[in-house]
């Protein structure tokens, strides 16, 4: 699987799992809503029940005066009852709807105060008439307690309704406080998904993706140390094509460099055995060159004494080219690295070298833990060159280093003769000299030799220098 594609799936899944939390939220709200709403209208049809009650109560308390003071003020409130219990019925009405028992209830109730509103009306009529239908009245209907029979319907069709709608609040009640809980518990768990997925997803890939690039930097790492090694990679996504150009490097990597080693083997070979070889036919030149000087010397005219001396020259230098290039071709070949005297050696080098009269300076230098026949061939190379170009009479040399916080810097710093800038670089080239051509000791090889090991080691050397103001010489080397 693709890693945008686990990418895309781990985002899928929090999406999800935040719609599906929406949607959640979203239904039990919708049920919150409806709830509160329930109960909204309930307390206003429990207000409106006891309002109307309350009327009709009022109404029975206001006829009862009438009938035993005969004081009309009484009825008032009986009017206004009569006025106001209809218009709160169908208000009623409205409000529950016209099914369910509560529906039954509220028109028994209405049928009931209209059965009522006629018996009171009668003894009302009769109370103010004084007549004798009073009497029967109240003899047939008030002492056999009919309204009271009817009132008493009437409350308990009140308790009965009010009972049924308290019901029913509590019903809803829980179901709002349910629908809360709910929407709680709901977008915890939701959040904790979403949390848990996304932290998880995120880990996931990570994970993967970083053991992944590390595998591949390590592999890099070996690369760039010369370790051609191969890295395992059995997913197939956007890293895997990186793996296997990375795979694919390495191994041609690995093939050029053994191909480059066999032969620059073979031409280090070449070169040491034409180098060898030719050492034996530029001796006879000379031994042939002796011969005739020592025994046809009196023959020989002066012109040709001369071109004969100038050929000993040339083969002289002929022959230190050749050296030169045996030395340049053993330089890949490796030695154990050893503890070095630095000072030991320089002074070694420096009481080979130098046969003339030349003012040295050389300061502490530090122990070293390196190739010893790499470091003396640099100081041999180095220390020869400026003896070579120093004056005959005033020379002077010194030799010093610096230490950094991982590398040593070595100066070899003369009064020479000096370089001109334009000459830096190219006086590392092989074969390339500013001296003159018959000159037998100025063969162009030893700082290419020098050159070459800085560059193996994978250190750095520079010149100062400016013509008639000397030479200074500058290269690093690690302690090992």
């Amino acid at each position: 699987m693709k890693l945008s594609t686990q990418i895309l799936l781990a985002f899928t899944l929090i999406i999800f799992l935040s719609v599906a939390d929406s949607y959640t939220n979203y239904m039990l709200s919708k049920k919150v809503q409806r709830n509160s709403l329930f109960l909204a209208r309930s307390e206003e049809i429990i207000r409106n029940s006891n309002k109307t009650h309350k009327t009709i109560i009022e109404m029975q308390s206001a006829f009862r005066g009438y009938l035993l003071t005969d004081d009309r003020t009484f009825l008032h409130s009986y009017y206004k009852g009569i006025k106001m219990v209809p218009l709160l019925i169908k208000e009623q009405q409205q409000r529950i709807g016209k099914a369910g028992k509560q529906w039954l209830i509220l028109d028994s109730i209405s049928v009931l105060h209209t059965d009522w509103l006629q018996y009171s009306e009668e003894l009302v009529k009769a109370r103010g008439a004084k007549s004798e239908s009073y009497k029967n009245l109240f003899e047939n209907s008030l002492k056999k307690h009919v309204g009271k029979k009817i009132n008493d319907a009437i409350a308990g069709k009140f308790s009965r309704f009010d009972k049924i709608e308290y019901k029913k609040r509590r019903y809803h009640t829980d179901m709002l406080f349910g629908s809360i809980r709910y929407a709680h518990s709901f977008s915890l768990i939701f959040l904790t998904l979403t949390v848990i997925v996304g932290v998880l997803s995120t880990l996931f890939i990570m994970y993967v993706t970083n053991r992944r690039i590390n595998s591949m930097v390590r592999l890099a790492e070996n690369i760039s140390k010369g370790n051609f090694t191969i890295m395992k990679d059995t997913r197939n996504d956007e890293l895997t094509q990186l793996a296997t150009s990375l795979n694919s490097m390495s191994s041609k990597l690995d093939k050029n460099i053994r191909e480059l080693k066999n032969r620059n083997a073979e031409l280090n070979k070449f070169a040491y055995v034409v180098s060898h070889d030719l050492k034996a036919p530029v001796r006879g030149i000379h031994n042939v060159l002796s011969w005739i000087q020592e025994d046809h010397d009196k023959e020989l005219s002066p012109e040709l004494r001369k071109y004969l001396k100038i050929i000993p020259q040339k083969t002289k230098r002929m022959e230190a080219l050749i050296n030169g290039l045996l030395e340049y071709a053993r330089l890949n070949i490796k030695a154990a690295p050893e503890k070095i005297n630095t000072n030991a050696l320089v002074q070694e080098i420096t009481d080979s070298i130098i046969t003339r009269n030349i003012s040295l300076e050389i300061d502490d230098l530090p122990d070293l833990y390196t190739e010893r026949i790499k470091l003396e061939q640099v100081f041999a190379n180095l220390i020869s060159n400026a003896v070579k170009y120093t004056p005959q009479e005033g020379g002077k040399i010194k030799i010093s280093c610096r230490k950094f916080s991982d590398f040593y810097e070595f100066s070899i710093r003369d009064n020479g003769i000096g370089i001109a800038p334009e000459y830096h670089q190219k006086i590392f080239e092989i074969f390339q000299t500013l001296r003159e051509q018959n000159e037998q000791e100025s063969t162009g090889v030893g700082l290419a030799i020098v050159k070459k090991i800085i560059d193996d080691q994978l250190e750095e050397i520079t010149v100062k220098s400016e013509l008639g103001k000397g030479s200074e010489f500058i290269f690093t080397w690690r302690n090992n």
